[in-house]
């Protein structure tokens, strides 16, 4: 549990540190979708240690402003439910975890410095299949959105991991290929990498850091061929 709680406060500075840039905001929701989820963190310090063990996950319901916490089923018998009702100033942090498909476009990447040429930055054409793990965060509370009376509140955070690989293009010259380059041409790259996302509901953006390889004779003499290079990602999520 401690382990889950530090990587949703890393996560959280993450996101701060993209929110300031990129003036995204975390999605506002009123009502949870049923599933499996973790608790991470709870105001209520005698909720949080009775859901701590035995059980790492429940399946969690919202009504209103109370949310049911029901164990996975172990025998034929009903597991119990926990029912709590969440009152003014208490909160509860909720982790659901998924897999994730998505198709990215990748609008720049920075090639490091090699045989003598200064940082490159590559804009042209790519695209990548992106595939790894979801981490939602939702925090739950009750706050006073009216005169007349509390209300449910939740706040909304997507993070994720994981691998991509796609195609692109980079612009070929003889500087670039030993002077084996008979002409300056546009030639198609395969690329892959790890990626780290975050998920602004607007769009999906992360960062990359992957490796570039260039078909056709003279990637064996390109500069770049298989070496690292760093970039940023822009998506839709397709699950």
């Amino acid at each position: 549990m401690k382990r889950g709680l530090f990587v949703y406060r890393l996560l959280m500075l993450l996101a701060a540190t993209v929110g300031s840039t990129s003036c995204a905001r975390f999605a506002r929701l009123n009502q949870l979708n049923d599933g499996y989820y973790r608790v991470l963190t709870a105001s209520n310090d005698t909720l949080l240690q009775q859901l701590r063990a035995p059980h790492r996950r429940y399946y969690v319901q919202q009504h209103g402003d109370t949310l049911a916490f029901t164990p996975p089923a172990t025998s034929a018998a009903i597991p119990p439910t926990t029912l709590y009702e969440l009152l003014p100033r208490e909160s509860v942090t909720l982790l659901h975890r998924s897999f994730d498909l998505d198709i990215f476009s990748i609008p720049f990447k920075a090639l490091p410095p090699r045989g003598g040429l200064p940082v490159q930055l590559n804009t042209n054409f790519n695209v990548a299949l992106y595939v790894g793990r979801r981490l939602d965060f939702y925090r739950f509370s009750n706050r006073r959105l009216s005169p007349f009376q509390p209300r449910p509140f939740i706040r909304s955070n997507g993070f994720g991991y994981g691998l991509f690989g796609g195609l692109g293009s980079s612009v070929i010259t003889a500087d670039l290929t030993q002077q084996r380059a008979v002409t300056d041409y546009e030639g198609f790259t395969l690329h892959g990498g790890a990626a780290i996302i975050y998920d602004a509901r607007l769009l999906n953006l992360g960062l990359a850091v992957g490796v570039d390889h260039l078909l056709g004779p003279d990637g064996r003499y390109w500069v770049y061929q298989n070496h690292p290079w760093v970039g940023v990602l822009f998506g839709l999520d397709l699950n």
